[in-house]
Formats: structure tokens, sequence, C-alpha cells
């Protein structure tokens, strides 16, 4: 399934759109007090992708594996050290109460460990290839 992300920003508005296949979203965000790009950071965002990604994937999983989970709470640590550095010491904590015993809460959260897209992503290294630039003068 195709993804596309978009974030525009103009006269001190931001607009912020996602697609996947059909389905289009928008995401309320903020800039920053001065107009210019937003008030979260690309590493805050990666980090709630990563935190999304289990949530929604261990509700997904435990739907096929027949476990009724109530809730799911997700955090993610991690590190940016400086500018054109790479995030280190990344490290998540995931809490499920499911009806379940701690056994197959267990090895329904290996499980989507395992399988989990974003995470697997960073891990395997997904490359990010910069196709297009348009440069305007204005």
């Amino acid at each position: 399934m195709k993804y596309h992300a978009r974030m525009h920003n103009i006269d001190g508005q931001l607009d912020v759109q996602m697609k996947v296949g059909e389905n289009t979203n928008a995401l309320p965000m903020l800039t920053k007090s001065n107009g210019f790009g937003s008030w979260i950071s690309g590493g805050e965002i990666l980090f709630l992708a990563i935190a999304t990604c289990y949530c929604n994937d261990i509700f997904r999983e435990a739907k096929k594996m027949d476990i009724i989970v109530d809730s799911v709470d997700v955090e993610v640590d991690g590190d940016f050290m400086g500018a054109g550095q790479p995030a280190m010491n990344v490290e998540c904590r995931i809490k499920v109460t499911a009806q379940a015993s701690e056994e197959e809460i267990h090895k329904l959260v290996a499980h989507t460990d395992a399988i989990a897209e974003i995470p697997m992503s960073l891990r395997q290294g997904t490359p990010v290839t910069l196709t297009e630039v348009v440069a305007i003068e204005s």
C-alpha cells in the first residue's frame, strides 16, 4: 500500500496531510513562534511513529491471536546528539493489559516486535532518497 506525507509551511501556517492508499488525513500542527517550521521536531515525530506502530500493531496482531487487549501504553526514549547525527540509544517500553495470560501477552509483544514495520524499517536501515528539489527565487 502506498503511503504519502506532505508538510507545507507558508505565511505562518502549517498544513500537514497524510495519505494511505485512498484514505487522506490531516494533522493539526502549530508552527514555531516565528511562523517558520513546526513546533514539534522530526525526532519527536520519529519516536511517536515508533510508539504508534507498536500500539496499532499490538491491537492488530492480538485480534489474529484471539486476544482481547484492554490497553496498550508505549514509551520511546532516545538521544539526538546534534545536527546531522542519527538517533542513538532508542529504547521502547510497552505495557499491555489484556484478557490473556502473562505468557500469551509476552508472546504477542515479541511477535509484534518482530514484524512491526517502523522499528523494522529503522533496524534494516531503509534508504531515504531525495529525488527532486524545486528552487524558486522570490
